[in-house]
C-alpha cells in the first residue's frame, strides 16, 4: 500500500492567481479576444471573466482593442495585454560579447547595444560590468523611465543552479567552458547598481523559449531548440514546458559524446559534440587542416563567415564544413531518437550560418542516424529569431513571470526560482 500524501489545499488566493494567469496568458498569446471568447477558451464563467478582466483593466495590464460584431446583439469589446504597460530587457552573455536589448510588452525592440569581450574566457566581473552598462544604455537610448521596466532576463553560456528562496540564496552560474564556477551573477549585478528584478537562465533555454513563443517552435508541443555558437546547447520542450532536470542542467547536448576518445573538449572531456560542431572547435579543425595556420586575426564570427565563404575554393575548408554538417546531422539524429520531437529548430549564430548552406545535408545525415519511423514525423527547421534569439528569449523571462503569477514581477515574489 502506497503512502498517501496530504492534498494541497487550494485557497481563494491561489484560485484568484490562477484565473488572472490563465486570462492574461490567453490574451497575451491569442489576443485580442472578447470576454465571451475568453470564457469559451478558458472554461471560466462569464462572471469570473468579467470580474477578473475588470480588475486587470483597472491595473492597466489589459486594454480595449476595438469591437467585433456579435450574433444579433451589441458589438463585443475586444481586449488585449497593453504593450505600453511596461518594458522588459533581455541580455545575451556570450563567449565573445554582451548584447542587451529593450522591448515593450509586445516584444517590439526599442533599443540594442553590444559590447565585445576581450577574451573567449571572459572574467565574470568584466562581463557583469558590460551588462550593467548595457542596461543603462538601452534605457537612456530609448528615452523610457526605468521605473517602467518589469525586469531583466539574462541568458548565460552555462547552467544556472537556482538558489533557495527561503534562505535568500542567489542563483549560481556554472560555465566551465569559459572558466566560471558558482558565479553569483545577480549579486554581482546588484553590486553594479542594477536594482531591477533579475531572471537568469541558460542561453540555450532562453533561445528555446523565444523560438517557442515567437519563432520556428510556435505551435509545437514537443520540440528541441538547439543553439550552436562558439559552444553548443539545447532546450528540450515537452508539452510546452522546458525540461530542466534535477539541477537545471538538462540540455547539455554539446557535451554528449559523438566520437569515443575523440578530440579534447574545453569542458575537459573528449569527443564532445561541441568540439566538432561549435564554432571554436570547427575553426580549430580548420587550423589543423591548414597545418596550424590561422585563417585571420579577426573575431570568431568573422573567421567562421570567412570559412564558409572559402568552401567553394578551398578543399580544406569544404572538407571541414562537410564533416561538420555530418557530425551535426548525427547529433540531431541522436536527439530525434532520444526525445521523439515534432520539430527540431537549429539556431545560434553559427548554427544559422551552417544551416543556410548545409541544411539539406544535415537533414540527410540525421535521417541516416535516426529511427526511420521517428525521423519521418520530425521537422528540422532553421530558427526564425536570428542571432538575437538568446536576448529575445531572455526578455521573455520577466514576461513569463508576469503571466505565471498574474501579477507584476516588480511587486510580486517570483515562483519560477530564477528571479532575484
Amino acid at each position: 500500500m502506497g503512502i498517501r500524501m496530504p492534498a494541497k489545499r487550494t485557497t481563494v488566493r491561489d484560485l484568484r492567481r490562477h484565473n488572472r494567469s490563465l486570462l492574461l496568458s490567453k490574451l497575451y498569446f491569442d489576443g485580442p479576444l472578447s470576454r465571451h471568447e475568453l470564457s469559451g477558451l478558458t472554461g471560466l464563467s462569464a462572471a469570473t471573466v468579467s470580474n477578473v478582466t475588470a480588475e486587470l483593466g483597472e491595473e492597466r495590464l489589459i486594454t480595449e482593442a476595438g469591437l467585433v460584431e456579435s450574433d444579433g446583439g451589441r458589438p463585443r469589446v475586444l481586449l488585449r495585454v497593453d504593450p505600453a504597460y511596461g518594458h522588459v530587457a533581455g541580455v545575451d552573455i556570450g563567449e565573445t560579447g554582451v548584447k542587451v536589448e529593450l522591448f515593450d510588452l509586445a516584444m517590439n525592440r526599442l533599443a540594442t547595444v553590444e559590447h565585445p569581450l576581450a577574451s573567449p574566457r571572459p572574467d565574470a566581473a568584466a562581463a557583469v560590468t558590460q551588462v550593467a552598462s548595457g542596461i543603462r544604455e538601452v534605457i537612456t537610448e530609448s528615452g523610457i523611465d526605468e521605473a517602467t521596466v518589469l525586469g531583466v532576463g539574462v541568458g548565460v553560456p552555462g547552467t544556472v543552479q537556482q538558489g533557495s528562496g527561503e534562505k535568500g540564496e542567489a542563483p549560481r552560474v556554472h560555465a566551465p567552458t569559459i572558466g566560471w564556477k558558482e558565479v553569483p551573477l545577480t549579486d554581482l549585478l546588484r553590486a553594479q547598481g542594477v536594482e531591477l528584478p533579475l531572471f537568469v537562465d541558460n542561453g540555450a533555454k532562453t533561445q528555446g523559449q523565444g523560438e517557442m513563443w515567437f519563432g520556428a517552435g510556435r505551435g509545437a508541443r514537443h520540440a528541441v531548440i538547439v543553439l550552436i555558437g562558439s559552444g553548443v546547447g539545447a532546450a528540450v520542450v515537452t508539452n510546452g514546458t522546458t525540461y530542466r532536470g534535477s539541477t537545471s542542467s538538462a540540455g547539455e547536448w554539446g557535451h554528449t559524446t559523438i566520437v569515443y576518445g575523440g578530440q579534447e573538449c574545453r569542458c575537459g572531456s573528449r569527443g564532445c559534440l561541441e568540439s566538432y560542431v561549435g564554432a571554436e572547435g570547427v575553426l580549430a579543425r580548420y587550423r589543423k587542416a591548414r597545418g596550424g595556420k590561422t585563417a585571420s586575426d579577426e573575431d570568431e564570427q568573422t573567421q567562421f563567415a570567412d570559412l564558409l565563404e572559402s568552401a567553394g575554393k578551398s578543399k580544406a575548408a569544404a572538407k571541414v564544413l562537410e564533416e561538420t554538417a555530418g557530425y551535426l546531422g548525427a547529433g540531431i539524429g541522436n536527439l530525434i531518437n532520444l526525445f521523439d520531437p515534432e520539430r527540431i529548430v537549429l539556431g545560434g549564430w553559427a548554427g544559422l550560418a551552417l544551416g543556410e548552406k548545409y541544411l539539406p545535408e544535415i537533414r540527410r545525415v540525421a535521417g541516416e542516424h535516426a529511427l526511420a519511423h521517428v525521423f519521418d514525423q520530425t521537422e528540422i527547421e532553421l530558427g526564425q529569431l536570428g542571432p538575437d534569439a538568446v536576448a529575445i528569449g531572455a526578455a521573455t523571462l520577466p514576461v513569463a513571470a508576469l503571466l505565471d503569477q498574474g501579477a507584476d514581477p516588480r511587486t510580486a515574489g517570483s515562483k519560477r526560482g530564477s528571479a532575484a
